[in-house]
């Protein structure tokens, strides 16, 4: 039985353009390929070779230096540069550039001390570190990680198969072109978390993947289709969708025994598992009415996006945007020599036509309360903007507005055009420098503290 979650909007999908689309290969291979540092959540990792040297597909060219996951190197060939390179979030990153001899020549692959279904929680979680596997998605959150915290902890797994954003076609493609992957990929992380049952929700304009994962699905394994509804794709929307249960306020999924994952991960968890392969490349939907030939392309991390517009039949016209993403939760690149990420399921170019700003600008806010009806988290956005316009950063956070998941419904439901999640995301800043200073002052006031007590001894 499926449940509804609160709020949500119902944007058009555009999946028109990509989604009987097969995935193909780059035309040609990039002759470089720019590995930021930074392609997870946690600190950016620390660069393992230096220029000159040669690497392998497969290779490891970061290591993690806290939370995060290991880079690999996409290709082969010899390493140019270790220098900040532009990065899809917005400002430069510590990259590796490697130049593309085009023989592909692989590294070892991750060594698997005993078949897939023999493999023990522990030994799987050390192949998926080993393999550098995040949440793709979006999130970018260590798989791992997310592993190691739900053990012991949740009683139902769940593939992400919404695929919710418009436009987007990558996971609809994995899913349909290749079911066994998803399926087996997914059994391996229901095996590992010691449960029993599989779950891969996905939504009901993509019947022709639900019936390509039904007719592959052992009993084990239940594909659920979901009613068409954005964000169903956020974590805790479809875990209420599919289980009725709610993740409270900074909750995590554990908390109400589920573990999520996008299907994308499932089936590079199946690389590693499988075949030993670590993370090096994934789907990419070149989309919009900004390009000539919009494409599903299967790309090596590291590809810089103007390659991939370039393969897509390069622009049409001048377009109006470029977004990494979708167009509810894409972020806006100024620089497409920036790379394709773990995280990056879509390249989006916009015509003039399709992004076109509000002539008259944004208007004044009349308190209609759209915004509050289609936030799914339960949140009041129009107080989030009011605060942080006038300053009042300390009132933030005790309106949760760290609960948001930004995902755009109330900036599309707005109709005074109020750019409610860029206010929100700098609002986030804000608190998170108000936090780090509370926390910076109770540091301060503990050494004094304790320097007080010294003396007095």
């Amino acid at each position: 039985m499926n449940h509804r979650f609160f709020g949500g909007v119902h944007p058009k999908g555009h999946k028109e353009y990509t989604q009987a689309l097969a995935v193909t290969p780059l035309p040609q291979p990039p002759g470089l390929v720019v590995l930021p540092m930074s392609q997870h959540v946690g600190p950016p990792c620390a660069p393992t070779v230096s220029v000159g040297d040669s690497v392998k597909v497969g290779q490891t060219v970061g290591e993690p230096t806290g939370l995060g996951a290991p880079i690999h190197s996409s290709v082969s060939g010899k390493v140019v540069a270790v220098e900040p390179r532009p990065h899809a979030g917005g400002t430069p990153v510590m990259s590796v550039v490697v130049e593309n001899d085009g023989e592909n020549t692989p590294a070892d692959p991750i060594p698997r001390p005993a078949p897939p279904e023999q493999l023990t929680p522990e030994q799987v979680i050390d192949i998926v570190r080993a393999a550098g596997i995040t949440g793709m998605g979006g999130a970018g959150f260590p798989t791992h990680v997310k592993l190691s915290s739900a053990l012991g902890k949740v009683d139902t797994v769940i593939l992400n198969g919404a695929e919710c954003e418009p436009y987007l076609t990558a996971d609809h493609r994995l899913m349909l072109e290749q079911p066994e992957k998803v399926i087996e990929g997914g059994r391996v992380l229901m095996r590992a978390l010691g449960l029993e049952k599989l779950v891969i929700g996905v939504e009901a304009n993509k019947l022709d993947a639900v019936e390509a994962l039904k007719a592959k699905a052992p009993a084990d394994v239940e594909v659920r289709p979901l009613r068409v509804r954005y964000p169903q794709g956020a974590e805790k929307q479809l875990i209420q969708n599919i289980t009725g249960r709610q993740v409270p306020p900074g909750g995590l999924p554990a908390n109400v025994g589920c573990a999520v994952f996008n299907v994308a991960t499932a089936a590079a968890v199946y690389d590693a598992v499988f075949d030993g392969k670590p993370l090096t490349h994934r789907i990419v939907t070149v989309t919009g009415k900004g390009v000539v030939h919009p494409a599903n392309f299967f790309v090596p991390l590291g590809t810089p996006m103007e390659y991939l517009v370039e393969a897509a039949g390069g622009l049409k016209g001048n377009p109006g945007r470029v977004l990494c993403g979708g167009p509810m939760m894409g972020i806006a690149q100024y620089d497409l020599t920036a790379s394709i990420i773990k995280g990056n399921n879509g390249l989006l170019v916009m015509s003039t036509r399709e992004y076109s700003p509000t002539p008259k600008g944004v208007l004044t806010c009349i308190h209609c309360g759209r915004c509050v009806s289609a936030c799914p988290m339960h949140l009041v956005p129009l107080s989030f903007n009011q605060r942080f316009s006038a300053g009042r950063f300390d009132e933030l956070e005790g309106l949760r507005i760290m609960d948001c998941i930004e995902c755009g419904s109330c900036a599309y439901s707005c109709p005074a055009h109020i750019p409610l999640v860029q206010a929100i995301r700098a609002g986030k800043n804000e608190v998170r420098k108000l936090q780090a200073a509370a926390k910076e002052r109770a540091a301060a006031a503990a050494a004094q503290e304790a320097e007080k007590e010294a003396t007095a001894k």
